[in-house]
């Protein structure tokens, strides 16, 4: 038998290619500590082998610690490399992915698109996010389309509004006090609520009718006259068809409303209506248009005399009288406006006819309707009232004169405007009058 120490040195042998066939990378591929882990696995594996093979084998089976050792090397070579080779099984990326779940808001809802056709492929998700846009989409059009025909109405009625003169009223107070003071000189007091009501919706109605009438003779002319040419039909907001149309409408209103009158009233409305469609034509034949509309304004009075009274009192011929000089005195207050335009154009009126003897002749008008107004608070016997009211009518006579003296346009339409003020004072004595009776 050898000696035990005989066989150290070759078991010894193996710790050179040990501790450097253990130095590989880690799974990482960088390089960790292969030595300082390669040296007690060597040693560790070495001496046990070679301690039992000293006491129990004999010499020609000690070799097999020596094979030992390296199979210990192999071993730790073999994990170092299995590791190495189990790199793709541990990669980041893999371990750190979250869940899907969580991921799917941030996830593109169209998809990845296709290299190849460029066509984006659908999902639930996808086919949900189409249908609901589509359904916006939709919705947005039908609101705009809405939106567009609301805005389209809302200018369409604000072009009739502007026709019918609805936001000047001036023209419709002016129409109005004459048919009130003669509602009530027939009723002698306070007229019924009926007639009070058709009378007042008749003269809206009607003063609409005329002004859309008279816009549609002057529709080729409004536009070359500075205080008209933002007119309706002059501009082409409301065209020549629809103007008739509501002229018509407006008429049959009218006269609808005048059926809940007695036949007398009934047959003089024509006449009015007569009158308020000749009125617009006259002032390309005439210089007295203002003659025609003052009688259509003051058409108004036999009408509602007629309708609270039942018949035409000589003396309302009276009232009829000094209101047609009333308008034909305003009315040239507001040729006056347009006189110079109107010479341009060729359009006649009481302005031209009276040149530079205007402020004489409106003034002649004014006191002859004061006077007319006179003789009707004597024939149906009004009081002291009345008659202040008529003083108040001189003072705002006087006061117009006064404002249209430079012939400026500004002043010239002030002073139209002030006779509104002219038939409340009338209207006022009326009422005290029969009140305080």
């Amino acid at each position: 038998m050898t000696n035990p120490d005989d066989v150290k040195p070759p078991a010894a042998a193996p710790k050179k290619p040990a501790t450097k066939k253990v130095a590989p990378t880690d799974a990482g591929g960088t390089s960790t500590k292969p030595k300082t882990a390669a040296k007690p696995a060597t040693k560790k594996a070495a001496k046990p082998a070679a301690s039992e093979a000293a006491a129990k084998a004999p010499a020609a089976t000690v070799t097999k610690p020596a094979q030992g050792k390296p199979v210990a090397a192999k071993i730790t070579l073999k994990k170092a490399t299995s590791a190495a080779t189990t790199k793709p099984a541990v990669r980041k990326p893999k371990v750190t992915v979250p869940d899907p779940a969580l991921i799917a808001p941030s996830v593109d809802p169209v998809g990845p698109t296709s290299p190849d056709t460029g066509d984006q492929p659908t999902t639930p998700a996808t086919d949900w996010a189409n249908v609901h846009a589509a359904k916006i989409l939709k919705r947005a059009a039908k609101n705009s389309g809405k939106a567009g025909f609301i805005a389209q109405l809302k200018h369409k009625a604000g072009s009739y509004w502007r026709l019918t003169r609805m936001d000047r009223p001036i023209g419709t107070l002016l129409l109005l006090w004459p048919t009130l003071w003669s509602l009530w000189i027939a009723a002698k007091g306070v007229p019924s609520i009926k007639n009070l009501v058709i009378f007042v919706l008749g003269v809206i109605v009607m003063r609409a009718a005329g002004c859309v009438i008279n816009d549609f003779a002057d529709r080729k002319i409004d536009g070359k006259v500075l205080r008209t040419k933002d007119r309706p039909l002059a501009t082409g907001a409301v065209s020549s068809r629809e103007a008739i149309g509501l002229f018509i409408t407006l008429c049959l209103i009218a006269f609808a409303l005048v059926l809940f009158t007695d036949p007398l009233t009934i047959k003089l409305s024509v006449g009015g209506l007569i009158l308020a469609f000749c009125y617009p034509f006259m002032k390309r034949h005439t210089h007295l248009p203002q003659v025609v509309l003052g009688a259509a304004f003051a058409w108004g009075i036999p009408m509602a005399y007629a309708a609270e009274a039942g018949e035409l009192h000589q003396g309302m011929w009276l009232i009829y009288l000094s209101v047609v000089l009333w308008t034909v005195a305003y009315d040239t207050f507001y040729a006056m406006v347009d006189r110079d335009d109107d010479l341009k154009i060729g359009v006649k009126s009481t302005a031209i006819l009276f040149g530079e003897q205007d402020r004489l002749m409106t003034g002649v008008l004014q006191i002859m309707a004061l006077y007319s107004l006179v003789l009707v608070g004597n024939r149906f016997e009004l009081g002291s009232f009345y008659y202040l009211g008529l003083a108040v009518a001189a003072g705002l006579f006087i006061y117009q004169q006064w404002l249209i003296r430079f012939r400026v346009r500004e002043a010239c339409f002030k002073a139209f405007l002030n006779n509104n003020w002219v038939g409340v004072a009338v209207f006022a004595g009326i009422i005290m009058d029969y009140s305080f009776r």
